[in-house]
This record gives C-alpha cells, sequence and structure tokens, in this order.
C-alpha cells in the first residue's frame, strides 16, 4: 500500500480500472512513503478476514495480482491456501527486492522463502526485474534469460515473464519463460527518463489483459504496450518526486 499511488495497490486499481477490470485489494504491506523515499514498511492487519469478505464477489473471471509482502510466512501460506481453495483464473506474482530509494523488506533469502511458500499453491506468473531475477537465482544479470528464470520454474512457478527495462543500452527486451525455453517478446527503444510504478503497472496491467482473454505471453505483450502508451504524460503530484504515471482520463 503505497499511499502516494505513485506504485502499490493505488497503482494497481489504476490500472485495473482503467483496463475495464473491477479491483478489490487486500493489503499485504503497508509502507510510509511519498514520491521521494520509503521511509518504512509494516505488516498490515490480518489480511485473511478482508480476502474471506470479498469471497462472494468471486465468481466468473478473476485473478489475482500479489506484490510487495510484509506478511509472516505462517500467514502468507494460509492466503496462498485460500486462493487455491477459490482458484483463481489468472494470478501473478510481482516481487519485489527494493525500492528505488529508502528501506526496503526482502533481500535474495527472503524472496526465495517467499516463493517456496507460494509457487507450489497454484499456477503462478512471476514478473521479476532483472535485478530481482539475478538475486533470485544467484547469477550476474547479464546472464542468460533461460537461466534466470530457471530456479522460479523449479520452485513451481508456471511461467516467468522476464522484464528487461533494468539492462543495459538504448533497447528493452522481455522475455517468457517456460519449460519449453525463454521466448523474447521483442526488442523495443529505450524510453527516455523514469517512472514510478513501472512494476506494478505492468503486473496489474497483465492481470487485466488476461481476464479480457488474452494468453499470458499476448498479455504480457499487451502491457508493456500499454506502459508505453502512458509513458509521455508523467505525473509529479506536487511537483515533488519521481514521475509516476498520470490517472487515465476518459472522454
Amino acid at each position: 500500500m503505497d499511499p502516494s499511488a505513485g506504485a502499490g495497490i493505488l497503482r494497481d486499481v489504476m490500472t485495473l480500472a482503467a483496463l475495464g477490470v473491477h479491483p478489490m485489494a487486500v493489503s499485504t504491506a503497508d509502507t510510509v512513503q511519498n514520491g521521494l523515499v520509503c521511509l518504512a514498511i509494516r505488516p498490515p492487519r490480518n489480511p485473511l478476514p478482508v480476502f474471506d469478505a470479498l469471497v462472494p464477489h468471486l465468481g466468473g473471471a478473476w485473478g489475482v495480482k500479489l506484490g510487495l509482502c510484509a506478511l509472516e510466512p505462517g500467514t502468507l501460506r494460509d492466503l496462498a491456501t485460500r486462493l487455491e481453495t477459490q482458484g483463481p483464473a489468472a494470478r501473478i506474482w510481482d516481487p519485489i527486492l527494493a525500492p528505488t530509494s529508502g528501506v526496503g523488506l526482502h533481500d535474495a533469502g527472503g524472496l526465495r522463502a517467499m516463493a517456496g511458500l507460494l509457487l507450489r499453491s497454484g499456477p503462478w506468473v512471476v514478473s521479476p526485474n532483472l535485478l530481482e531475477a539475478a538475486a533470485l537465482a544467484g547469477l550476474p544479470r547479464d546472464a542468460d534469460p533461460a537461466s534466470l528464470g530457471r530456479p522460479l520454474l523449479e520452485m513451481g512457478a508456471e511461467a516467468v515473464w522476464l522484464k528487461g527495462g533494468h539492462g543495459a543500452g538504448d533497447t528493452v527486451e522481455d522475455f517468457w519463460i517456460t519449460a519449453s525455453g525463454a521466448l523474447s517478446l521483442g526488442r523495443k527503444a529505450r524510453l527516455p527518463g523514469d517512472r514510478r510504478g513501472t512494476g506494478c503497472t505492468l503486473a496489474a496491467a497483465w492481470l487485466g489483459f488476461r481476464l479480457r482473454g488474452l494468453e499470458g505471453p499476448e498479455a504480457a505483450s499487451a502491457a508493456a504496450g500499454f506502459l508505453r502508451d502512458a509513458w509521455e504524460p508523467g505525473a509529479r503530484p506536487g511537483g515533488q518526486g519521481r514521475p509516476c504515471f498520470a490517472p487515465a482520463v476518459r472522454a
């Protein structure tokens, strides 16, 4: 939960709403942050009663996106069990190693422990950036994509969407990695500048496009296109902090 809406649940809500998907939220981490710095990360109140309260609304096609998570292992395991019982049509985990500025929550070991609890509970897509994938795999970030994704697949992930924004050079290349190998999603010119909440926006957009009927890699490509279309009109609330994505405006 980033109260500034640059990232976190509020950013997910804005992204899903822009795609015509109804968002509902269960907090798995509360942060004290703004567009300048993250000052603290705190566990939320027990999320299980909140999830249970939402169960009557989970008919039809629904999915789940999990991001920053400060839950105790037992609570996370119980939440994963709840999700498996309800059977979402799509699920994506965006592992968060650390914010750009300020305090973090997980190191590589913490992310691996979280993966071990989560990924055997159902068919998860994991969407790390290069830094997060390298930390999880214990490899340099310039290792080949299949090697970076393999540890997550071995822990139970259905697919790994390796996001290439943290690579070197003037282009960005994402990969969709499964047991069959690493599929390039195309090489694109790197956009100028920086935006807060790119990981949240991409993962939430993937979920939105997936629920609208696209398959996994096609939804990843569509999410990347959605982010590129939203890139130029960046917003800096109050003129402070890194730009985040401007709210969608409907005619």
